[in-house]
């Protein structure tokens, strides 16, 4: 079963802490200095916020899934709606180690599937920039690869 993940840029995190669990109902499931995350089932979403230097507003969107087999099927599906698609396997980003492939759609917004492999005690960190030949590059604030046609100052 698939559940759908967002992640915004905030600029205070207490406050919007505060916010987001009164409007959900429930505290977050993850809280750290920098990140929180809600595990909403109703509806079914993976809500996740960050103060990390990001612009504010939609950092990305993305379907979180419970298998590799699901990831391959929405792999397959980024890869047949024609936008460049990024590949990380093992990679650690917000607090949790995670296999992903990323795309962009034509508004701009960057889209990540991925499956929670385990937690991890940092936010993220991995460096792509030796994938040649598909135009990408980090962006050191944060987890999301630097993908063609992404919105800058999202991305």
């Amino acid at each position: 079963m698939k559940r759908l993940h967002i992640h915004i840029a905030v600029d205070d995190l207490g406050q919007n802490i505060a916010f987001y669990s009164k409007l959900f109902g429930q505290a977050p499931a993850v809280t750290k200095d920098d990140y929180a995350k809600w595990m909403l089932d109703d509806p079914r979403v993976n809500f996740a916020i960050s103060n990390r230097g990001r612009a504010k507003g939609l950092d990305h969107l993305g379907l979180q899934v419970e298998s590799d087999a699901e990831l391959e099927t929405v792999h397959a599906k980024m890869n047949a709606a024609g936008g460049q698609v990024v590949s990380q396997t093992g990679t650690a980003c917000c607090y949790a180690e995670s296999n992903k492939h990323w795309t962009v759609d034509p508004q701009g917004i960057a889209w990540e599937a991925f499956h929670t492999l385990a937690e991890v005690p940092m936010f993220g960190g991995n460096d792509l920039s030796t994938k040649k030949g598909i135009g990408i590059a980090v962006q050191s604030a944060c987890c999301v690869p630097e993908l063609k046609g992404a919105k800058s100052g999202c991305c």
